[in-house]
């Protein structure tokens, strides 16, 4: 996510702003108010909450947008991990079914699934 330009924190700034507090003396620019301030980031702060629930991500404790986002990164990593661990998982096994369709008899082949098997317990 890219930060926010000069534009956009203008355009979100009048969005929330007082309408009577534009300066026509200063290039129409706004005068936020602390309050007014505060309100649009929070605003920006539930925009991004709310795309993290609509995708299934937890929000967990993430008070400002930095928070959410560290919470987002967090997720994506574990997600990514679990993703490798169990792809991993499931290529081990189907290399060992090959291993036992040598037949049940075939120690070399019993021995090589075995043998399969066994390392995935030892890296998992």
């Amino acid at each position: 996510m890219s930060g926010l330009s000069r534009d956009d924190v203008i355009r979100m700034a009048r969005e929330v702003a007082d309408k009577d507090k534009v300066d026509p003396l200063h290039n129409d620019m706004v005068t936020l108010t602390v309050d007014e301030l505060g309100r649009l980031l929070t605003a920006e702060r539930e925009k991004v909450a709310q795309w993290m629930m609509q995708r299934g991500y937890a929000t967990g404790h993430g008070d400002t947008i930095e928070d959410l986002l560290a919470e987002l990164d967090w997720q994506i990593a574990e997600n990514w991990n679990r993703a490798m661990i169990n792809g991993m998982k499931t290529e081990r096994e189907a290399c060992a079914k090959v291993c036992e369709e040598w037949g049940p008899f075939n120690k070399i082949a019993s021995d090589c699934a075995e043998a399969i098997r066994a390392r995935g317990n030892d890296a998992t």
